[in-house]
């Protein structure tokens, strides 16, 4: 099964066609995408239930729903995979530090220091709505909320997909910080850096951009939850030269 989050946090999943989810499901997966707190379309005190709480309540309501989906006894609680982009790929990484009970992850311009990308992101509207003060003023809410700050509780597998020319949100104040963090730990970790892509990689972007970004994230879960072969994302040992005779 693959946890599909969406991004915003204010939006929602609806009856469309979406052909990521399609994808997936076509190639051996049960998708599931909901609406957890913070979502739109389910009146004004369910949107912002979240304020000066993201992440919390919305993660809380991902996993009820991961726990409602095992319950019907078709999904292997072994072969759990989580994937978000934006405020999913916030998402993504804090979930991975909340539980180990995902086999693998991938997080997709994602956020990991919310100080470190309130003085980098090109995005302020947030300023009131989701912090009451900068992170200079109160660097504790920051870092009580920030998945990096529990960087060492993470034990997934996880995938980074991050556009160069993303300004929403910097790849400095997210993936790069969890990819070096989890290199030094030694989990198992790759980063897939698109050159000229912005945040709007997976709507807007270069065709053949989209198509690779897609072919990574199931790619990366046939890996870890399939048991496929992918010697693309295998971590090789360094040989000496003496070792190559």
């Amino acid at each position: 099964m693959i946890l599909n989050i969406h991004g915003g946090p204010h939006a929602a999943y609806g009856f469309v066609f979406d052909h990521e989810f399609q994808w997936m499901a076509a190639k051996g997966y049960v998708v599931l995408y909901p609406n957890p707190r913070g979502s739109t379309s389910y009146g004004q005190e369910f949107g912002n239930i979240i304020q000066y709480h993201y992440p919390g309540d919305d993660y809380k309501d991902l996993m009820a729903g991961v726990d409602e989906l095992l319950k019907r006894g078709y999904i292997d609680d072994k072969r759990l995979g989580v994937t978000g982009g934006s405020g999913g790929g916030l998402l993504t990484n804090w979930t991975i530090t909340q539980t180990t009970r995902f086999a693998a992850a991938v997080s997709q311009r994602d956020i990991s220091d919310w100080a470190d990308w309130w003085y980098t992101a090109d995005f302020t509207l947030f300023q009131e709505s989701w912090f009451r003060k900068p992170p200079f003023e109160d660097p504790e809410d920051y870092r009580a909320r920030s998945p990096i700050t529990y960087i060492t509780k993470v034990q997934t597998p996880l995938m980074l997909i991050l556009g160069e020319t993303d300004y929403r949100t910097p790849t400095a104040s997210g993936g790069e910080q969890m990819f070096r963090a989890l290199k030094y730990r030694k989990i198992p970790t790759v980063m897939v850096r698109f050159p000229n892509e912005t945040h709007e990689l997976s709507r807007s972007g270069q065709p053949w951009h989209r198509i690779e970004r897609l072919e990574h994230i199931v790619g990366w879960f046939d890996k870890w939850l399939m048991g496929m072969s992918k010697p693309e994302y295998e971590v090789g040992e360094i040989t000496s030269t003496s070792d190559q005779k």
